[in-house]
């Protein structure tokens, strides 16, 4: 074997050592750094060895010959020579281990650092190859992955054409989307209604029209065997939504409410009235004391076709409960507020004079010392306790002081609210103009001028103007 690496063509040594493969030579070579290293490492512990023995018998230690080392190549001669100078002038000085070593000095050196060098370098190209191996496997990957993908999309897209009905569908079935109704749970009701064959294909046009999510709540005719994207063009079609919306105008009392629901869709007098009785249903505080008076807020609501009484009356009194949170009403206040903001309401019908209005109805409710003495004093009041929603109070019931809603008779606030408060009203109840008016009295019934007063006297005048419009306008009072 080592005669075939002493007499290895040259070329073949040059193509092992372009192959990254260290050569027999340079295997050699570093075999004898070892070895040197070794012998000098063995020399300087006999050395430590014997210099301890002689200490330990109180003689000086041995000192073994040495030869003057080479001068190293990188240090200029003369330098090396007076130091070397130096050293045998003191041989005192000198280390008793020191030892000339020629594989440490001068060429050797440069040659040791030559071999590690293209160690490192190896090295150094070993990781550049394994880092561009890595980012190949990475890429062949991702490209594998991207493949799978659109592999297993378009199988889905011909599974979904295998659940679609081909259309265009027959006959006709009402479809109710409720808010907050998510593609789902419209696909899954369309499904059970035969409108569509199956949810999958549904949700995949939903998920392909970007105006799918600006469907309207509301009751929809569709026909059955539809295609999934036909029968959700079919629901985003204003056409195709049936109007059952009910209105409930501020000022609204709960008889009121309850007569509309009744005329607008098919529920009976006494599913209405069972419903507005039923508090715990309805959501109702515990201070409203089981009275839903005030807390059906003012609005249209949508009637779907398999929505009870219950439903819709709930939908109103979350609807004031929002505002009531909007406006930061603490629980304590809530039901004082409705019933003055309720009064306002049933009281003017400009919104101009809210602010005015209400200060008068807290003036006459916190100085029980001014000329009202503390009585409200308010025909809304009498005659929501009659039944009535309009018209003037007549002497007899003015007088009735069984009517607990007489403020003519009971001083402070009535029992609870008398009708359904707008925001516009509540707010005014909450942030009153400051003036000291007690009085008021709309002087035109065709433009709603009100004027208002601090004292009898002024009121009296203004009525007066009241009194002569009346005679102007014979049937309008």
């Amino acid at each position: 074997m080592s005669e075939h690496f002493s007499h290895s063509d040259p070329e073949d040594r040059g193509q092992q050592e372009a192959s990254g493969f260290p050569t027999r030579r340079e295997i050699m070579r570093e075999r004898r750094l070892r070895e040197a290293e070794e012998a000098r490492k063995e020399q300087r512990r006999i050395a430590r060895q014997k210099r301890r023995e002689a200490e330990a018998q109180g003689r000086p230690a041995e000192r073994r010959p040495t030869q003057p080392p080479l001068r190293d190549s990188r240090t200029p001669h003369r330098a090396t020579h007076h130091s070397a100078g130096r050293r045998e002038a003191n041989p005192e000085q000198r280390s008793p281990i020191e030892t000339y070593d020629p594989l440490t000095t001068g060429t050797r050196s440069r040659r040791v650092e030559v071999e590690r060098a293209r160690v490192r370098k190896r090295r150094r190209n070993a990781k550049i190859r394994t880092g561009v191996t890595i980012v190949g496997v990475i890429a062949v990957i991702l490209v594998c992955v991207y493949i799978a993908w659109n592999a297993i999309s378009s199988n889905r897209q011909s599974d979904v054409e295998t659940v679609d009905y081909p259309g265009p569908g027959h006959g006709s079935v009402e479809v109710v989307v409720n808010p907050g109704d998510s593609g789902a749970v419209i696909g899954q009701n369309l499904v059970e209604q035969n409108v569509v064959k199956s949810q999958g294909a549904f949700l995949q046009a939903w998920n392909d029209n970007a105006a799918a999510n600006s469907l309207q709540p509301g009751t929809y005719t569709l026909m059955q065997e539809m295609r999934a994207v036909d029968a959700l063009a079919a629901l985003l079609d204003p056409a195709n939504r049936s109007s059952n919306a009910i209105t409930v105008p501020p000022g609204f009392t709960k008889a009121q409410v309850a007569e509309r629901l009744t005329d607008f869709g098919d529920f009976s007098a006494d599913e209405v009235e069972a419903a507005m009785n039923d508090a715990e249903a309805l959501g109702l505080p515990d201070y409203a004391n089981g009275d839903v008076e005030g807390w059906l807020a003012p609005g249209s609501y949508e009637i779907h076709s398999d929505d009870q009484p219950v439903d819709v009356l709930k939908r109103m009194v979350d609807g004031m409960k929002a505002q009531l949170d909007d406006l930061g009403v603490p629980d304590a206040d809530r039901e004082e507020l409705l019933t003055k903001a309720s009064i306002l309401e049933r009281e003017v019908n400009i919104e101009q004079y809210y602010p005015k209005v209400a200060r008068v109805i807290e003036n006459r409710l916190t100085k029980p010392d001014a000329e009202t003495v503390g009585f409200l004093n308010m025909d809304s009041t009498v005659l929501y306790g009659v039944g009535k929603v309009g018209g003037v109070p007549t002497a007899a019931e003015l007088n009735d002081s069984s009517n607990k809603y007489n403020t003519y008779k009971h001083k402070g606030l009535p029992p609870g609210p008398i009708s359904s408060p707008s925001e516009q009203a509540l707010k005014a109840t909450q942030n009153p103009e400051e003036g000291d008016w007690l009085y008021f009295v709309t002087i035109n019934l065709d433009t709603g001028e009100t004027k208002f007063a601090s004292t009898l006297e002024e009121q009296e005048k203004n009525r007066a103007e009241f009194d002569q419009w009346c005679e102007d306008n014979p049937g309008k009072c």
